[in-house]
């Protein structure tokens, strides 16, 4: 479901078990909880040039990250483009926030790039694949040519979660990322429109 009021747009999507909703402030604090998570800090969040990740976020910090995410669907009400769009993920049932969602890019040739996580307490029960259907159904109705996200080699949690959302394995980009010093590799994962079964 999608609403554009004023300048702002306002899309909630849910399959019944999950939901995917925008941030609000009053979220801040689990958002800046769960960037202190080791496997977030891994393969999520801002890395310097050696992949030493920032700090953990404080309450001040998360607020001010979503706020960007508010200006990021004000821009979408008038583009159309879903570009730095964030949503957090939510049990449909109990409302309750287990991870995070959203579109890292989309280019002019309409190519979505996203991303996901889920706090630890919430892990393996099946949120973060329904969450990727969900995004991707919306992305491929907005008129995305193709979908697609990257895992850091290792995280095979990801990987599981990509191939259960229908998305094909493309390749692997040899030394692409850093952390913590040494090389990693990253996996890319493809959906198109016409052939996703998600």
């Amino acid at each position: 479901m999608s609403e554009l009021g004023g300048n702002d747009a306002i899309v909630t999507l849910s399959d019944g078990r999950v939901t995917l909703r925008p941030w609000s402030r009053a979220d801040a604090r689990f958002m800046a909880e769960a960037s202190a998570d080791p496997a977030i800090r891994r393969y999520n969040g801002v890395h310097d040039r050696q992949g030493h990740p920032a700090p953990p976020l404080s309450n001040l910090e998360a607020e001010a990250a979503i706020d960007r995410f508010v200006l990021s669907w004000r821009a979408f009400a008038v583009s159309g483009a879903p570009g730095g769009v964030g949503f957090a993920i939510t049990d449909a049932r109990s409302g309750a926030l287990v991870g995070c969602c959203g579109v890292d890019d989309w280019t002019e040739e309409d190519v979505a790039q996203f991303g996901y996580w889920i706090a630890a307490d919430a892990r393996g029960r099946g949120y973060a694949t329904r969450a990727v259907i969900l995004l991707t159904r919306w992305l491929f109705e907005l008129g995305a040519a193709r979908a697609f996200l990257t895992v850091v080699a290792g995280n095979e949690a990801s990987v599981a979660v990509a191939r259960r959302a229908g998305f094909v394995y493309e390749g692997t980009m040899r030394d692409h990322s850093v952390w913590q010093g040494e090389r990693c590799d990253v996996m890319w994962f493809a959906a198109l429109p016409h052939e996703w079964t998600g």
